[in-house]
């Protein structure tokens, strides 16, 4: 399986530097790395180039963010369940039907009518 690089950004500490609102659970083998807001500010003064990688990193974080919201606020759970397997057909197969369901915003047992409907 080819390995790829995800970010995970918190606004709350990124902004504020406070404590993120989010948990994080890592469901299979990764590799994290972590910059302290002093470091990260430092390395943003000196080289002009890495602030603007943050600020389009940012950027993306924040219309991830809104993709989400909007889809849990406006698409049926069927429909975010089809997107989801569309864009990430593997992960069906790799994690847990309960992480799945939490991550769609449903209980496992609607999840379970779901996937029994689509069949």
């Amino acid at each position: 399986m080819a390995k790829r690089a995800t970010w995970y950004l918190s606004y709350n500490s990124y902004i504020n530097q406070q404590p993120g609102y989010e948990n994080i659970e890592l469901l299979e083998d990764s590799v994290l790395y972590q910059i302290s807001d002093r470091a990260l500010q430092e390395l943003y003064t000196n080289y002009i180039s890495l602030a603007n990688w943050g600020r389009k990193l940012a950027e993306q974080e924040l219309i991830k963010t809104e993709e989400r919201l909007i889809n849990r606020q406006f698409r049926t759970a069927i429909e975010r369940y089809n997107e989801l397997i569309t864009q990430t057909p593997s992960l069906i197969r790799r994690v847990q039907l309960g992480h799945i369901a939490s991550y769609l915003g449903v209980t496992q047992v609607t999840l379970s009518r779901i996937r029994a409907e689509l069949r």
